[in-house]
């Protein structure tokens, strides 16, 4: 059977040092060798993924922004893509100029990706997010909301306080023309509500590859609740020991953590059985 691997990143491939092990490196890269499709699935864009999978023998495309683009690795080509119409872009815009908070947009200005946000309201969540992405060159403050919801929208972040945050997803997440998604961030203390086009998951981003190459199966390893998506399109799903909960009940099996190179080990079991 011709059979697509993907695997999520954070908390899955990524280890709690937010890196890949040289050990799955050299595991999957060999496997790779041997003719095993694989490659990687992230709510991530492909610049902040870039140096997590660097290393990485990827020859597919990779799914970024929870599916909103699946893209190829070294050269950033868009295979597939998925923008706000309108009518979705102005009722988020509305809801969030109701609230308080200050969102990440996420769209492409004169061809440009960008990120922009209200430097004047940046908050601790917010902050992290910005520092852990250093010299980003999508990275665009701005002084003022007057150009924030500029260009081709695709994506927005809100970041911030449980009550603040889960607030306004509940204000937006009936609107079943859009993606909603709501939950705390792996590596502090803050809560995200992430939103995109309906077309955009993970899972229609490997619908998609699997139609494109023709693959027969699809097998995925996850561990948060942005994965349920694309465990429900798969043959068999892996959750990681340290997943949440939801997603172990819907998986084929649960297998070793991410500090524990369990998807690496795993793919090696299966392929030398």
């Amino acid at each position: 059977m011709n059979t697509l691997y993907v695997s999520d990143l954070d908390g899955t491939l990524l280890n709690s040092d937010v890196k890949i092990s040289e050990n799955s490196k050299n595991i999957i890269n060999s496997l790779i060798e041997k003719g095993m499709k694989f490659t990687v699935a992230t709510a991530r864009s492909l610049v902040s993924a870039s140096d997590k999978i660097e290393g990485l023998n990827l020859k597919l495309p990779v799914v970024v922004y929870n599916g909103t683009f699946t893209m190829m690795k070294d050269t950033g080509k868009i295979v597939n893509s998925n923008y706000f119409n309108k009518t979705d872009r102005d009722f988020i815009i509305e809801n969030i100029k109701k609230s308080s908070l200050n969102p990440l947009v996420y769209s492409f200005v004169n061809n440009v990706e960008k990120v922009s946000y209200n430097k004047n309201f940046v908050n601790q969540g917010t902050k992290y997010y910005l520092d852990v992405r250093g010299n980003d060159p999508r990275m665009n403050p701005l002084n003022s909301n007057e150009n924030l919801y500029e260009g081709d929208i695709f994506y927005f972040t809100i970041i911030g306080e449980y009550d603040e945050v889960k607030e306004f997803y509940n204000s937006i997440k009936e609107n079943n023309n859009i993606r909603v998604t709501f939950q705390k961030e792996i590596y502090n203390d803050s809560y995200w509500c992430e939103i995109m086009p309906i077309t955009a998951s993970k899972a229609n981003g490997i619908l998609q590859l699997k139609e494109t190459y023709n693959f027969d199966r699809v097998v995925t390893f996850g561990d948060a609740i942005n994965d349920v998506p694309m465990f429900q399109i798969s043959d068999e799903c892996y959750a990681m020991n340290n997943a949440c909960e939801e997603l172990k009940s819907i998986s084929t099996k649960v297998i070793l953590s991410n500090n524990q190179d369990g998807v690496a080990l795993f793919l090696q079991e299966k392929f030398n059985s």
